[in-house]
């Protein structure tokens, strides 16, 4: 009788592995999907790897800016990632991705908004040899958001909030993706032969070059330029500053990494793989050249020109984070930390105030990063990255001088002169980041 009890055991046991069985086989995807899960799953990581870096933009800009001023840093950053949400979905994504619907063949993308397949994939024909829509907008999305924070920090402590954040709506919503379809989108500059691999030009040196036709027009702080001396401006937390450096390079890791755009392949894991080493080595050696030449220069090592060092050397092999050994990426990274450090004294010269130091990183380093690309890419042509580093400066240059100029005369760029020196965080905002402090 106990043996017969244990019957209806050993069957459902038996049983047991067969229903597991029959279930793997049902949910196991077929071959032709893998590349598509596997490309899909690579760009949502990349993504929220890219969208961390807002916060380390945020960080670094609270960090260094005064201690009156953090809480509309913050602000700021907040707004424009929204902001950046909501255009390129609205009309960003498609002007710079239109396939076959250009509205001007090569110059000018689609208008329309952007569309997501269906749930599930229901009752559509999905192309498998690339990934969902969703995922790409969403990685997409985050360079915009990050071309909108480069220009932030630069106009820091004297820009009113609602001419910035209009000038983000336009920033994200035309500037960026239209110059960006000429590339990344099949555009002219992709037909003769531009290589920007992530986004030295396509992303750092636009956001430089509006941030610097901001500074131009905005003028530098009060007191910052006094009796042909630099008066320094201490920003309120090392600290934080240090923090989002750490965060943006860990940040850069998705955005140079999920720019291979492809997870499909034994041969593209390995490539990410060597972009991930290559962009850490880059970083290292501008955050040691930016180390070294200081020591030289002032005789002590300046932490705010390490950091940006750093971020130079990201900024740098992002054009190019490929093809280089770790010997090649690390060369091209110090020297774009070398580059950053000459760059800030000599925007002080020409009396023009960067808070955070955003041109010398974004625009100078990523005029360098883009040229870098001849000593390592065959494929490239020094004539076409020159060009194409032109067309997208000077088309920058006039759009955003034309948008800044406009906010100027309708609603004014700048606080008045006692706003600025209570603080934009009291004036603006009406609140600020440290009141125990400020109260003693």
């Amino acid at each position: 009788m106990k043996h017969l009890k244990l019957l209806p055991v050993a069957a459902a046991l038996i049983v047991l592995p067969t229903l597991g069985f029959a279930q793997d086989a049902d949910v196991t995807p077929p071959n032709e999907e893998i590349g598509y899960i596997f490309t899909t799953f690579m760009f949502l990581v990349t993504g929220f790897l890219v969208m961390f870096m807002g916060c380390g933009f945020a960080m670094l800009e609270a960090g260094l800016v005064r201690q009156k001023n953090v809480t509309m840093q913050l602000m700021k950053n907040v707004a424009l990632f929204a902001i950046a949400a909501i255009m390129y979905y609205l009309v960003g994504y498609n002007l710079m991705y239109p396939g076959d619907g250009w509205s001007i063949t090569g110059i000018l993308g689609a208008f329309s908004t952007t569309s997501l397949e269906p749930v599930g994939l229901a009752e559509t024909e999905t192309d498998l040899t690339y990934a969902s829509v969703g995922s790409d907008f969403f990685f997409q999305l985050m360079f915009c958001a990050t071309t909108c924070s480069i220009v932030s920090g630069t106009l820091a402590e004297r820009i009113k909030l609602w001419p910035f954040l209009i000038f983000a709506v336009l920033l994200a919503g035309f500037i960026y993706p239209i110059q960006a379809s000429w590339k990344w989108g099949g555009g002219f500059l992709d037909e003769a032969g531009f290589l920007d691999f992530a986004g030295s030009t396509v992303v750092h040196s636009v956001g430089g070059w509006c941030a610097l036709t901001g500074a131009l027009i905005l003028g530098p702080r009060i007191g910052k330029y006094k009796d042909g001396k630099v008066t320094p401006f201490p920003g309120s937390n090392l600290s934080l500053a240090t923090l989002g450096t750490f965060i943006l390079w860990l940040g850069w890791f998705g955005f140079n990494g999920g720019s291979q755009l492809y997870m499909d392949t034994a041969g593209n894991v390995a490539d990410i793989s060597r972009i991930f080493a290559n962009t850490n080595t880059a970083a290292a050696g501008g955050a040691l050249a930016a180390l070294v030449l200081t020591q030289i220069l002032y005789k002590k090592p300046d932490l705010t020109m390490v950091l940006n060092g750093a971020l130079a050397g990201l900024v740098s092999i992002t054009a190019e984070p490929l093809t280089p050994g770790l010997g090649g990426a690390t060369i091209i990274g110090a020297i774009g930390g070398i580059l950053c450090v000459l760059a800030v004294p000599m925007l002080d010269k020409l009396k023009i105030d960067d808070v955070v130091g955003a041109i010398p990183v974004h625009l100078v380093c990523g005029i360098w990063g883009t040229i870098a690309v001849v000593f390592t890419n065959s494929d490239a042509s020094f004539g076409t990255q020159l060009y194409s580093i032109v067309v997208v400066g000077i088309f920058c240059l006039v759009v955003s001088a034309v948008l800044w100029f406009i906010l100027k005369a309708v609603m004014g760029l700048r606080v008045s002169e006692e706003d600025e020196i209570t603080g934009l965080d009291m004036a603006e905002l009406g609140m600020e980041a440290y009141p125990e402090f400020a109260k003693g």
